[in-house]
């Protein structure tokens, strides 16, 4: 008797490579409109209120297909490894990218973005003592050179002339705790997609939840525009509950170490989106560095 044929949904929660390749094209969108709006609107509210209402479609989505008797029995037992993931990813990460975007260049971002692969390997060594393979290491240097192509036009002598400032940091320090969490990822409990999101969700909110009271009371709030709007829901759906949901079964599928590769895709899509609502031109040095970023990842998923 013949196997059930899968279903599209099924195919692209067991192909890594795709799951992997959507959740930095959302990223490459949080990106770019996280750094238009954040002239006008505080970092730490922006971030609070992504994942509080992230929060509805992941909820929306598990009703009726979640035990919430049996996750809440997991979850009792598991707290202090989903406390641990949520402050790294959902409250850290985004909140310090958001600080760090006020105060630096998109260019020194994306840079300090890209070593997050590399940081993947050395926290899957720390914690774990696992050494990357050969394949591994030439495809993290090969994208890298790819990464750092495109983010200098093609001139990697630039780098030279680039400086670090406060807002460096802050983003050096996001894509450290990145690393952590996603090399921390395979430590997650035995819940369900949707109820371990839900879980590190409310634990990211509720961690920024009295720093956003405090920003609040300092002034800096939020203006409600319907530009606001119109990101906020991009931002709660896409970046948010499917790329997160996306990564981490990517990491499931690939472990961290490849999976942390692809995290090379957003200066590639990054520019894609840049041609598309910016204007921009699409030039020599995205052809090159793509296929450069692209040769890595070929090298690296090989088994």
């Amino acid at each position: 008797m013949r196997d059930a044929p899968l279903t599209l949904g099924q195919r692209l929660w067991s192909t890594p490579w795709l799951l992997l390749s959507l959740a930095p094209l959302f990223w490459a969108g949080n990106f770019i409109i996280g750094r238009a709006i954040l002239t006008v609107q505080p970092p730490i509210a922006l971030s609070f209120w992504r994942w509080t209402l992230a929060l509805i479609p992941v909820l929306l989505l598990a009703h009726g297909r979640v035990d919430w008797r049996h996750e809440f029995k997991v979850l009792r037992g598991s707290w202090g490894i989903l406390v641990l993931l949520g402050v790294l990813s959902f409250a850290v990460f985004n909140t310090f990218v958001y600080i760090g975007l006020q105060s630096t260049t998109s260019l020194n971002a994306l840079l300090m973005q890209s070593a997050m692969p590399v940081m993947i390997l050395i926290a899957c060594y720390l914690f774990f003592a696992e050494a990357p393979s050969r394949a591994q290491l030439v495809g993290v240097v090969l994208s890298l050179g790819g990464v750092l192509f495109i983010a200098t036009r093609g001139h990697p002598a630039s780098l030279a002339s680039l400086s670090v400032n406060s807002g460096d940091i802050w983003v050096l320090v996001a894509v450290a705790a990145y690393a952590a969490y996603s090399a921390l990822l395979r430590k997650r409990p035995a819940l369900h997609p949707l109820a371990f999101l839900a879980a590190v969700f409310a634990v990211g909110a509720a961690t920024l939840l009295p720093f956003y009271i405090a920003e609040h009371q300092l002034g800096h709030r939020m203006q409600p525009t319907p530009q606001l709007g119109a990101a906020m829901l991009y931002l709660t759906i896409f970046p948010s509950f499917l790329s997160a949901l996306f990564f981490n079964r990517g990491v499931e599928l690939a472990g961290p170490a490849r999976a942390g590769l692809f995290i090379h895709l957003l200066p590639v899509f990054g520019s894609i989106l840049a041609v598309i609502f910016l204007g921009e031109r699409f030039e020599s040095f995205h052809l090159i560095g793509t296929g450069l970023i692209a040769g890595g990842l070929l090298i690296a998923a090989r088994r």
